[in-house]
């Protein structure tokens, strides 16, 4: 492959311009020079023409090394470029693993809570078909609302539950106090009866001997 192929860069492609023109200069200044032979043989016309030559390569040579020069500021700026574009992939790279694993942490997250078993999936709720029969307005909620409004229900039906239960107990603890109460009474009653009956032991003695 022709390395005009392989370098695509403007100011390289005129440094490879540049030095093929240089060498050009300077081979066809060598063959002048070994045509002419010694210097002190050579006629000042072939002199002349050296000279100008010569002053031609170096002045080849002088911009040479200014497109070299050129190049090589654009190359290590490009080489900058080059480095902070790095850079910025890596660290974009790095932002995107890290995203990539708190992808995967809150997905773990999501499946333990889908999994968890929660207290009110063991409650004693009533059938999902009983509860719409009383209550037909949820037919059409999604499945939160609907076992929101299935525990709301069963809340409400045991503190109503409750409430009748503690009036009952009211009621229970009022019935023993009262049937408490009514020995009590039965107690003294007999305990009158027995002081009576004591009392009226005499009365009883003297009607038996006046018989």
């Amino acid at each position: 492959m022709a390395i005009d192929e392989i370098v695509t860069d403007e100011n390289l492609l005129k440094v490879l311009d540049a030095s093929r023109d240089a060498r050009v200069q300077a081979l066809s200044l060598v063959d002048q020079i070994a045509a002419t032979g010694p210097i002190e043989n050579a006629s000042p016309e072939a002199l002349q023409e050296a000279s100008k030559q010569q002053k031609l390569l170096i002045t080849n040579l002088a911009q040479l090394r200014g497109l070299h020069r050129a190049a090589y500021f654009a190359a290590r700026q490009t080489k900058s470029q080059t480095s902070e574009a790095r850079q910025e992939v890596d660290r974009l790279h790095l932002q995107l693993q890290n995203l990539y694993y708190e992808q995967r942490h809150l997905q773990g997250e999501i499946l333990a809570c889908e999994s968890y078993d929660h207290t009110y999936q063991q409650l004693p709720l009533i059938p999902l078909e009983e509860f719409l029969a009383l209550k037909p307005e949820h037919a059409n909620d999604d499945e939160v609302t609907l076992m929101i409004a299935r525990i709301d229900h069963e809340r409400s039906e045991r503190e109503a539950l409750e409430q009748k239960r503690m009036e009952l107990l009211k009621r229970k603890q009022k019935l023993i106090a009262d049937n408490k109460k009514r020995k009590e009474d039965l107690a003294n009653l007999d305990k009158e009866l027995e002081k009576f009956i004591d009392a009226a032991k005499p009365i009883q003695k003297l009607l038996d001997k006046n018989v």
